[in-house]
């Protein structure tokens, strides 16, 4: 994804440079296909991002949300009180992190249904066109630098709830990431499957009473129809979470269902579904396949 919007920026003339976990090989091409259609792109990549010195005016993080306040500290001393950090990681509470570090940094928070995926190591698919929001909560005037973004992206817009916006991406990731990586099944089968159903709509029940007591009234709203509308118009998706685990990857687990069992705690709502999906993810982590 941080390919795919930073070629879409790249594209409107924004100057951008990728920051990279490890060297890249030869080639500063990338490869974004879209609709079978393929086109290059040369970028700058920058292999070694803690050594630059140059200072940083715009940074994107879209890292999985455990590797978020990390990858913030390995360029922190490029960053200044001017500097936009956008955070566009799933799950809720990396921001949290970064601000016990790093408290003067200006945050901003985005949420994309934007759709990529890596089919080869510099080659990107497009999956799909979706709606992009950024924002700061409360901040109803859009800055300057917005411009780029809305001029890069078919469909992006300031939004000064973005919270809500967090919240409702939060309550949907919820039900939908675990209960296909717990089942090993594509989006669709959490609303074909009866029993799995039944588990979506307990699940949906559950998380609006945590967003309730959190004052996130908005973004719960109508919760469960809004998640088998989301299961019907992904249902060939598999999600971050599942891909995840097949992989044999750490999962995002903790920065959503177990976000959630905090906010939980914290205002006494009682949560036995999200608490044991946390706890069955976490073993099927350890474990490293889904389960049938």
């Amino acid at each position: 994804m941080g390919c795919l919007l930073a070629a879409q920026l790249a594209r409107q003339k924004v100057p951008v440079t990728l920051l990279l976990r490890s060297p890249p090989a030869a080639t500063n091409t990338i490869t974004i296909e879209l609709q079978g259609v393929s086109g290059d792109w040369s970028q700058t990549l920058n292999s070694d991002a803690s050594a630059g010195k140059q200072s940083i005016s715009h940074l994107l993080v879209m890292t999985k949300a455990y590797d978020v306040a990390a990858a913030v500290a390995t360029v922190a001393h490029r960053l200044h009180s001017c500097s936009v950090v956008l955070l566009m990681s799933n799950g809720i509470g990396f921001a949290d992190e970064i601000l016990q570090r790093f408290p003067l940094l200006p945050i901003v928070f985005g949420t994309t249904t934007e759709g990529s995926y890596r089919r080869g190591p510099w080659l990107i698919q497009h999956a799909g066109h979706g709606a992009t929001r950024i924002g700061i909560p409360g901040q109803r005037r859009a800055p300057d630098w917005f411009d780029d973004w809305h001029q890069s992206l078919p469909a992006c817009q300031w939004d000064p709830d973005i919270t809500v916006a967090q919240w409702r991406k939060l309550a949907i990731n919820c039900v939908i990431n675990p209960l296909t990586a717990l089942h090993g099944c594509r989006n669709g089968e959490l609303a074909d499957n009866r029993e799995l159903s039944k588990l979506v709509i307990a699940m949906c029940r559950e998380v609006a009473l945590i967003g309730a007591a959190a004052g996130q009234g908005t973004a719960i709203a109508e919760l469960e129809r809004v998640v088998f509308n989301v299961i019907r118009h992904t249902a060939q998706n598999r999600s971050s979470m599942l891909q995840d685990i097949e992989a044999g990857r750490h999962t995002e687990i903790d920065y959503i269902n177990g976000y959630a069992v905090r906010v939980a705690t914290q205002h006494g709502v009682d949560t036995p579904l999200n608490r044991q999906i946390l706890q069955e993810v976490r073993e099927l982590e350890r474990r490293g396949k889904p389960g049938t």
